[in-house]
């Protein structure tokens, strides 16, 4: 049975937000230029991840959860395009690959439990 009191009990819910975290310090290195190009494209996209885990957990259903949790995880996708073009460009050096990796097994793993 899976019971859950509030998305901020979810262990994937919290290493999003980190993800957040950490991609905005990134993104406050890309080039001024950018700052309504890409770096606005990658942090909606971040954004996305735990807000999307939330909003699912907070519907009342497993489907719907399981649904919210398919977006985020094409959000999580997004991310990590956008930051492969990123460093293609020479804006960063830094690879957030074990973190995606992480959430996205975390995403999976819950989607499989409900």
């Amino acid at each position: 049975m899976f019971i859950l009191k509030t998305h901020k009990d979810l262990f994937v819910w919290k290493d999003a937000i980190d993800l957040v975290e950490e991609v905005y310090d990134i993104t406050s290195y890309f080039p001024q230029n950018e700052v309504y190009g890409l770096v606005s494209q990658i942090r909606r996209s971040v954004v996305s991840v735990p807000s999307n885990i939330a909003e699912g957990a907070a519907r009342g259903s497993k489907k719907d959860f399981k649904r919210f949790l398919y977006i985020a995880l094409g959000s999580l996708s997004e991310v990590e395009t956008q930051m492969i073009i990123a460093k293609r460009l020479g804006y960063t050096s830094k690879s957030l690959d074990s973190e995606l990796i992480k959430i996205r097994k975390m995403i999976l793993g819950l989607i499989r439990k409900l």
